[in-house]
């Protein structure tokens, strides 16, 4: 098995396509899943959803069942299909489009269903099926052991029911890292105090092991304690016997992952005596209902020869409450049922709305890979989720059985719920999509169902200045291996009007980044062209950007993102809820600089600093090589710099003379020395420094936790990581001179040919070297960098650039995904070995790359579930809805499974002069290019406030403590005519507003905050 591919009955995995979601799942889940056979039920709208997020996530084998004949109705959920589909099976039909997803997922239609054909598989999702038919189904799935799972969606309601057998193992219930920590303390009664007062994040009955422990050894043998919570900062050990031994130091302890089993009732129990994963406490009483209503509309089909409640029909909607209720008395069920909510189901159970299915098809896709895996905790065991919210209130759109009846178009499943109008309304709308990757991708793709954009005045603008990459295949489902290279937005585009032909023509696509550099682009009249702004970003200072300009242009923003299992989404609606950037997630705490230095104490440190080596040696001294050779002034320049000037002058002056190479096995020479360098001499200086038995001025000795006692390496070309260290540094050596590297793995005879005629000279300890021990002291570097005549001495010895005319290095930009680039070999051997120095566990190349990447993990099912939450809220934005209680917040974790929703907060308010107003939305609206006299008597006159200064970008245009003259003579002039005339600038001829910050007195002459001035020119 090597790092790039993982080998399952002879069957390769391919880590460059499955990379992102190998960091949600992991290997052993992987592994599990590829050898499991699936077979979904029911290929309609959240048939495909489940069938799509289960190809992309990888399994052994697919397979489909759908005989019913394809329909224009279904084309307003099933993606797959196409009006030349009509006719055909809906499982035949859609299998060439979802075998594209992933060539290492065989799809297969089957043809006919029987216990023959069950017994195949190892877990069974059904959709659309009667409940007669899901009983039928689960008694055989749950008498032989197969993972069976059944899922409706109906309107805006939906459901999933879960059955994993009398007996199913769960390895790993949240997917989170191990928490490990450091201790301070074990008591004699097992209770374990953490050191420094850091959290162990552990809960109640949790199972830790512990090693490095002094004075305990029966700790260290590797046996598994389970633990009892004390606080946030202890713990017992509940199997402790003080005979064990007498605590002394150190010592880390590590969460281990102890597997359970959870046992499932059947379908036909279940139905009687339900158990509920409440999808959304501020309706914790409604599961019940809708699970009886759910019922009553199976029995209703019975009693109707299989048809649903017609659209919006009385009739129809009273006889579902009364076989509600009697269901619900049947089965001993202490509630009373609300007749609203009720017809509410019966108005829209023909519906079939992609965002719901959506929901429902991450929410079930997710379920299937917990079975396949046993990874993550899986619902147990019915789940029922409604957007009842998402209903339009608005008298434009009217909902009746006249205006909700079908008028044989691929969108009368949605207009069965939302009426005709409100359908019109949705084609209508101009809606601007900023990122077209995973979120991007599901986002277009129910847009083109939902048919937004698609009417006459209708349009829809994508922007993406990204191109796919083949990890991109494994979640971002509207491109194939041959689109790779391609611009995201362009191909995403061509896939959705392929989805729905009604959206050609009516797609923007650009390739440009939204930020300031684009505001010629996305100027003034495009931004005020939309109905509203949809975020599928990456990253916060994009997203913060397209908040601030859907404040000043006073658009709604849908914004959502994705971290593995988890998922939020957020609703920002102009002069109702705060924005974006209201709230900020805490920064990342950073490593502090001695400990990377000197004192690492887990991988995560020698990761990063073996990432800061490699941008060292290969990026940042060819960059100063390069900047030496070509500014004249580069050496003055540096020499005023604060940091490290002494290190620049000494590496230019290496890598142009002593350590430039000529032939690759200088190259490999080069890397020898500085292995030597790094993990022999640093570290027997630092012990020089630090004796292993050092002590502080308190008498304490110095290598206690959390710094850990180092051990040079000695240099053994046996060992992978030696190797792969020299090997990496060799390479990415050659392609900064332009020489001949190697390609695959090392030639270990060679470089031990190589290494073996070196003379690598013995360790001499230095005196006068000086170690930063706490980030609070001052860097002793920070003198050695400093001392004049040693700097003036290095200036002096460079090389003159003359000498060197048109001599230039290539730095290297350093590429995570590129396996053959050596830069991750480099910075994962480069990362163990400083861990084999400090007895630290080493990392695998996935997880190194991950780390030193930043790597965002990511999962289809969540991008999907996540983007169906979106597109809910969208309802809400095109109904125009002003209560805040009706839109929602998501916040979802499928490993647990958890689902959190909250209203937004509300927009903060501001007075002045008994005056109220918006701090985020509101502003003063100034037409035309007034002069200063006018804008003051102005606010003077109108809003009884006195304006103390007036700012605009960077300059100050005026305050009331400028002097008399200069406020006389700034008086006349025109804004324009200001900001020229103290920024020394022209206003750009196309600027169609200009934003002013003011300071005002009110009328008591007290300091008020109040809106921003825009002027519009």
């Amino acid at each position: 098995m090597t790092d790039s591919k993982m080998q399952v009955d002879s069957k390769p995995i391919d880590e460059g396509l499955y990379s992102r979601q190998l960091y949600v799942l992991g290997k052993e889940a992987m592994l599990k899943m590829a050898k499991s056979k699936v077979l979904i039920i029911g290929l309609k709208g959240l048939g495909i959803e489940i069938a799509k997020n289960v190809a992309l996530a990888g399994v052994k084998a697919l397979d489909i069942y759908d005989p019913t004949k394809v329909t224009l109705q279904d084309l307003s959920s099933q993606f797959f299909l196409r009006e030349s589909d009509i006719g055909k099976s809906r499982a035949e039909a859609s299998l060439p489009r979802l075998a594209e997803l992933n060539s290492y997922v065989p799809v297969n239609v089957i043809h006919k269903l029987d216990e023959s054909i069950i017994a195949q598989y190892q877990v069974i999702a059904v959709t659309e099926a009667t409940l007669a038919e899901q009983l039928q189904i689960n008694d055989v799935t749950h008498a032989k052991g197969i993972r069976f799972i059944s899922a409706d969606v109906r309107g805006l309601f939906g459901q999933t029911f879960v059955d994993f057998g009398e007996s199913f193992t769960v390895y790993d219930k949240d997917g989170e890292d191990p928490k490990t920590g450091l201790i301070s303390d074990i008591e004699t009664d097992g209770t374990v105090t953490t050191l420094n007062a850091t959290r162990h994040n552990l809960e109640d009955g949790d199972y830790v092991k512990f090693t490095e422990v002094e004075g305990i050894p029966k700790l260290n043998d590797g046996s598994v304690h389970k633990v009892s919570i004390l606080g946030p900062f202890a713990f017992k050990i509940k199997d402790f016997d003080s005979s064990w031994g007498k605590y002394v130091r150190a010592g880390t302890f590590t969460q281990v992952k102890v597997p359970f089993k959870i046992h499932f009732d059947p379908l036909s129990k279940q139905i009687e005596h339900p158990e509920f994963v409440i999808s959304d406490f501020a309706k914790f009483d409604r599961p019940q209902q809708i699970h009886f209503g759910f019922l009553a509309l199976h029995k209703f089909q019975e009693l109707h020869n299989g048809e649903l409640p017609r659209p919006h029909n009385e009739q129809d909607a009273c006889e579902l409450v009364k076989l509600t209720e009697e269901l619900s008395k049947q089965a001993g069920a202490e509630i009373e049922i609300k007749e609203d909510l009720i017809k509410k189901l019966s108005y829209g159970s023909r519906g079939d709305l992609p965002p719901m299915n959506a929901f429902f098809g991450g929410l079930v896709a997710q379920e299937v890979l917990k079975a396949c895996s046993g990874k993550f905790g899986p619902i147990k065991q019915w789940l029922y989720f409604d957007s009842l919210e998402s209903l339009p209130e608005s008298k434009l759109y009217p909902r009746t059985e006249e205006t909700c009846k079908p008028l044989n178009t691929r969108y009368d499943n949605q207009i069965a719920v939302f009426g005709v109008d409100f359908q019109r309304k949705v084609a209508n709308l101009k809606v601007f999509l900023v990122g077209s990757g995973a979120i991007g991708c599901e986002m277009l793709k129910n847009w083109a169902l939902m048919g937004l954009g698609s009417g006459p005045d209708g349009q829809v603008f994508i922007t993406d200045n990204d191109s796919i990459e083949k990890s991109n295949l494994n979640r971002q489902f509207l491109f194939r291996p041959k689109d790779v290279g391609s611009n995201k937005s362009e191909v995403a585009a061509k896939a959705v009007i392929a989805m729905n032909p009604d959206l050609n023509g009516h797609i923007d696509t650009r390739t440009d980044k939204v930020s300031q550099e684009t505001e010629e682009i996305f100027n003034d009249q495009f931004w005020q062209n939309l109905d509203f702004v949809t975020n599928a970003l990456d990253n916060v200072e994009a997203r913060s950007y397209v908040d601030r300009r859907c404040i000043f242009f006073k658009k709604p923003l849908l914004e959502s993102g994705t971290l593995g299992t988890k998922g939020n989404t957020q609703v920002i609606i102009p002069m109702l809820t705060e924005s974006y950037s209201s709230s900020r997630d805490p920064p990342e705490k950073s490593i502090p600089l001695c400990t990377l230095r000197s004192f690492p104490n887990k991988i995560d440190h020698t990761i990063a600093w073996a990432k800061s080596l490699f941008e060292g040696y290969f990026h940042e001294a060819p960059e100063n090589v390069n900047q030496y050779l070509t500014q004249p002034n580069f050496v003055q320049t540096v020499l005023k710099q604060s940091g490290d000037v002494k290190t620049i002058l000494q590496t230019i002056n290496d890598y142009l003379t002593k350590e430039r190479p000529y032939t690759f096995d200088d190259c490999i020479r080069w890397a020898r020395r500085q292995f030597e360098q790094k993990y022999s001499y640093d570290i027997k200086q630092l012990l020089y420094n630090f004796p292993k038995d050092a002590v502080n001025s308190k008498g304490e000795r110095f290598w206690s936790p959390p710094k850990r006692a180092p051990t040079p390496l000695v240099f053994d070309i046996d060992n992978e990581d030696h190797l792969h260290f020299v090997s990496g540094a060799a390479n990415l050596l050659a392609f900064i001179y332009g020489l001949k590297g190697e390609t695959g793995e090392p030639d270990i005879r060679r470089y031990g040919s190589v290494i073996d005629k070196m003379e690598i000279p013995a360790f001499t300890p230095k005196t006068n070297v000086q170690i930063q021990v706490n980030d609070n002291d001052p860097d002793p570097a920070d003198a050695v960098a400093r001392d004049q005549n040693e700097l003036e001495r290095l200036a002096s010895s460079l090389p003159t650039p003359s000498s060197l005319a048109g001599y230039r290095l290539n730095p290297v930009e350093f590429e995570k995904d590129d396996d053959t680039n050596h830069h991750i070999e480099f910075i994962t051997a480069a990362s163990n070995c400083r861990a084999l120095n400090y007895d630290i566990s080493p990392a695998d190349r996935s997880k190194t790359k991950f780390i030193a990447g930043h790597i965002i993990p990511a999962i289809a099912t969540t991008t999907a579930l996540v983007t169906g939450l979106v597109c809910l809220e969208l309802f809400k934005v095109a109904d125009g809805k002003r209560d805040l209680e009706k839109y929602k917040n998501g916040f979802i974790n499928l490993a647990l499974p958890f689902l959190d929703f909250s209203e937004p907060v509300s927009s903060p308010k501001g007075k002045y002069n008994d005056k109220q107003f918006d701090k985020i939305w509101d502003r003063f609206d100034v037409q035309g290019d007034i002069t200063l006299k006018q804008l003051l008597d102005t606010f003077k006159e109108k809003e009884g406030l006195d304006i103390t200064m007036i700012a605009y970008d960077v300059s100050l245009l005026y305050a009331s403590f400028h002097p008399p003259k200069k406020i006389k003579e700034r008086l006349p002039l025109s804004i324009t005519e200001l900001i020229e005339t103290v920024s020394k600038k022209p206003v750009p001829s196309d600027k169609k507003t200009l934003v002013l910050e003011i300071c005002c007195e009110d009328k008591n002459e007290e300091d008020v905050d109040v809106p921003f001035v825009c002027v519009h020119l």
